[in-house]
C-alpha cells in the first residue's frame, strides 16, 4: 500500500507493508505549472513509489491556479493518478470514505483538500480526544478529535477558515507581510513593505528552527539560503539593507515574526477550545514541517504535546521516522486504506 498526498507544492508518499510504515518521502512539486509537474516529482522519488501497488490518494493540489476550479483539479489529479500509478487506485473522500478515481470529480466537495480529515481520522484511532495541529510549509490545520472521530465544525477550506480550523499560515512559504502590519526594530515600531521580500522560511532559518530537510522551497528572490542572503531578505521587509543591522538585530526581528505567527495559531486554538468539547487533559497531537511551532502552541495552551511519529512508533520502521510526522496525511491515508474507516454519510 502506498499513500499519496498530492499538494500544490509537495508530493508526499508513504510505503506500508504488512501494516507497518516502511518508508516516507517528500519532494517539491510546482503543480501550478500543470500536471506534468507530477510526472517530474514522482520520477524523483525512490523506485518503490513507481512499482505496482494499492495506491491511496489524498490531495490539496486541486487549489492550484492551473485548474479552473476545485472540481476540475480533483478530476484531473484523480485521473492522473489512475493513469500513472501502476496497480489499483482509491481516492480519499473524507467523510464519504474511499472512492474510485472516476467518481472523484462527482465527489469533489468531499475529496478536495480532505488530507486533514485523513490525519484526524488516524489520530482518532490512537487518541479518542485530542487537538490535532498539523502545521506545514503553507497552512495549519487545527482539528478537534472527540470520541475517536474528527470533530471539526467546518469541512471545506472556506468553512474551516471561518471556524479557525484552517489557518492559512506555514513555516516555509508564508510571506512575512501576512503576519503583522508592523514590527519593532531598534526601539521603534515600523510598518512593513507590502512586498513578498521574505517568507517564514527565512525567519525560522535565522532562528535555527527549520531543519534543512524541510526547507525545500525556493526563496522569495530565488537566491540562496545562506545566513547573509537570508538577512538581506529580512532587512528588505522593513525597508533596510543588511548592513543597517547586526546579526542579533535580524535574529530578534525573525523572532518577532515567529511570535506573530504563534499568536495567529493561538487565537485559532483558543476559539476551538472555547467550545468546551475537549477535556482539559486532551493532548495536542503535532505533525507537519512546523511541528516545532505546534509544540510551542501546546505549551502556551498548557496541554501536553505528542508527536504523530511517536504515536505511530510501533508501526514505523526506523527509516520511516524522519518524515512520518512531516507527511502525516500520506501515512494516514495508507493506513486508513489498509483498514478503511466507516462511511459517515
Amino acid at each position: 500500500m502506498i499513500g499519496w498526498d498530492f499538494g500544490g507544492v509537495h508530493v508526499k508518499a508513504a510505503l506500508v507493508e504488512g501494516g507497518r510504515v516502511q518508508a516516507v518521502v517528500q519532494v517539491p512539486c510546482p503543480l501550478w505549472n500543470g500536471l506534468p509537474a507530477l510526472d517530474d516529482s514522482v520520477a524523483a522519488l525512490p523506485g518503490w513509489a513507481r512499482e505496482p501497488a494499492h495506491h491511496a490518494v489524498t490531495m490539496t493540489g486541486e487549489l492550484t491556479d492551473c485548474f479552473s476550479d476545485r472540481a476540475d483539479g480533483v478530476t484531473q489529479i484523480a485521473g492522473w493518478a489512475a493513469a500513472h500509478l501502476p496497480g489499483t487506485v482509491a481516492v480519499y473522500a473524507g467523510r464519504a470514505g474511499f472512492v474510485a478515481p472516476e467518481e472523484a470529480g462527482a465527489k469533489a466537495p468531499d475529496v478536495a483538500s480532505a488530507n486533514w480529515h485523513a490525519t484526524a481520522a488516524l489520530v482518532g484511532r490512537l487518541r479518542p480526544a485530542a487537538l490535532l495541529v498539523d502545521l506545514g510549509s503553507t497552512t495549519g490545520d487545527l482539528i478537534p478529535i472527540r470520541d475517536g472521530q474528527p470533530w471539526a465544525v467546518g469541512y471545506s477550506d472556506a468553512e474551516r477558515l471561518e471556524t479557525g480550523e484552517l489557518v492559512y499560515t506555514g513555516v516555509v512559504r508564508t510571506p512575512l507581510l501576512a503576519l503583522s502590519p508592523a514590527v519593532p526594530f531598534r526601539g521603534r515600531r515600523t510598518a512593513l513593505m507590502a512586498e513578498c521580500f521574505a517568507t517564514t522560511g527565512d525567519a525560522y532559518r535565522l532562528l535555527r528552527d527549520l531543519p534543512e530537510a524541510e526547507d525545500q522551497q525556493d526563496t522569495a528572490d530565488l537566491k540562496g539560503k545562506s545566513i547573509p542572503e537570508t538577512e538581506i531578505r529580512l532587512a528588505r521587509m522593513i525597508g533596510r539593507d543588511r548592513h543597517e543591522g547586526s546579526a542579533a538585530d535580524w535574529v530578534r526581528l525573525a523572532g518577532v515574526f515567529a511570535e506573530a505567527q504563534l499568536r495567529l495559531l493561538h487565537d485559532a486554538a483558543a476559539t476551538i477550545l472555547s467550545r468546551g468539547e475537549l477535556p482539559e487533559e486532551a493532548p495536542v497531537v503535532i505533525c507537519g514541517a512546523g511541528r516545532f511551532v505546534a509544540a510551542r502552541l501546546a505549551a502556551r495552551l498548557g496541554r501536553p504535546a505528542e508527536e504523530l511519529s511517536d504515536l505511530l512508533a510501533p508501526r514505523l520502521a526506523p527509516e520511516a521516522g524522519a518524515f512520518a510526522s512531516t507527511c502525516g496525511p500520506a501515512v494516514a491515508v495508507a493506513l486508513l486504506a489498509a483498514d478503511p474507516p466507516a462511511r459517515a454519510g
